[in-house]
């Protein structure tokens, strides 16, 4: 039986483990032993979750450990898992029964897949992105990896999604745009043109923001 261990006992974390707990298939194999936080008192107030373990820089692994890690921002998920895998951790997904996911779809390790999410056919979702919930992505999309696809985004087909890119909520990107590594999209956004990466955009059409 694997041990689920997840870094990150914010709210993030808290979704991971309801949907861990309600999976219908595999329940079996699995048990959830924990969170990692470097937040000792994260879960004070919240009632029936597993204990927080310690922090992940100090947390040994151990035989039957698997991890996911439940951080919103791609730059700590990189820190943090890169500090698990260096220790000879293993990693899984998280994914919703109720996503829609095509056969030639490829998934990468560690991803996240949200409630209602469509993966149509050949899509590549990159290791340790997560996708929200409502999420829509046309065939042949790519989605690179530590991405952060939040609710509602639609991607269109052929459409090729850099590393360490956040989409916000309720964003289009049309078919055959190119979103540089590192890149934002701001909420509502209508992505209708490529965007440089280190770049943020926003609005309809979507323009580069100055921050």
């Amino acid at each position: 039986m694997k041990h689920i261990i997840i870094i990150g006992a914010r709210g993030f974390g808290r979704e991971c483990y309801d949907l861990y707990k309600n999976k219908k298939t595999h329940r079996w194999s699995y048990r959830i032993k924990g969170f990692l936080d470097d937040k000792a008192d994260a879960l004070d107030g919240f009632e029936g979750y597993p204990p927080i373990l310690g922090p992940v820089e100090t947390y040994k692994v151990q035989k039957n450990d698997v991890f996911f890690c439940a951080l919103g921002d791609p730059v700590q998920r990189k820190k943090y898992t890169d500090i698990i895998l260096k220790n000879g951790g293993n990693f899984i997904s998280c994914i919703s029964d109720y996503a829609l996911i095509n056969a030639t779809a490829k998934l990468g390790q560690g991803v996240f897949v949200g409630a209602y999410a469509i993966i149509s056919a050949d899509v590549t979702v990159g290791d340790f992105s997560v996708v929200h919930p409502f999420c829509n992505f046309g065939h042949d999309a790519k989605i690179g990896k530590y991405g952060e696809i939040e609710s509602y985004v639609a991607i269109g087909g052929y459409s090729d999604i850099g590393e360490y890119v956040t989409i916000h909520p309720h964003s289009t990107v049309l078919p055959r745009i190119h979103v540089g590594d590192y890149a934002t999209v701001g909420a509502g956004s209508v992505v209708i043109k490529d965007v440089k990466g280190q770049t943020t955009v926003f609005g309809v059409p979507a323009n580069v923001l100055e921050i």
